[in-house]
């Protein structure tokens, strides 16, 4: 019987060493952005701000293997995504969500690095820390 988190675990196959390779330019490139930590979602490697995954490798059997998840508005996913289909893409996966999937053999890496920065801003701004509410003070009566 096999246990309800096996169910779970995104479907890479033989995935992980190449994705681990393709990852170390984004590696290089994250960390040398503001607040960025390396981390994993879904079980590949990605980068975080805050603790909110912006960039990670895909993992869905839809995409294809060497592609990167990158988080941003929709209207800005959607500009990219019809000026450069042939390194851009999204799967019926990946439509519903915020965010553009590259295919890293076809990216410029000058290109990779505004798409990391766009993915930092609007993970950023989503998890921007607000000042925490004071306790009201009590009267002493």
């Amino acid at each position: 019987m096999r246990s309800s988190t096996a169910s779970r675990r995104p479907r890479t196959g033989n995935r992980g060493a190449a994705d681990r390779k393709a990852f170390e330019p984004i590696r290089k490139i994250g960390l040398t952005l503001p607040e960025v930590e390396l981390g994993t979602a879904y079980g590949a490697p990605a980068l975080k701000v805050r603790g909110q995954m912006f960039a990670c490798m895909t993992t869905h059997s839809s995409s294809e293997p060497g592609s990167l998840a990158i988080r941003m508005p929709f209207a800005d996913r959607d500009e990219i995504l019809a000026n450069d289909p042939d390194v851009y893409y999204l799967t019926p996966h990946y439509e519903p969500y915020p965010c553009i999937v590259v295919r890293l053999s076809r990216v410029h890496k000058d290109a990779l690095k505004d798409l990391l920065w766009m993915g930092l801003r609007f993970v950023s701004a989503k998890t921007r820390r607000r000042p925490r509410a004071s306790k009201p003070r009590r009267r002493n009566t």
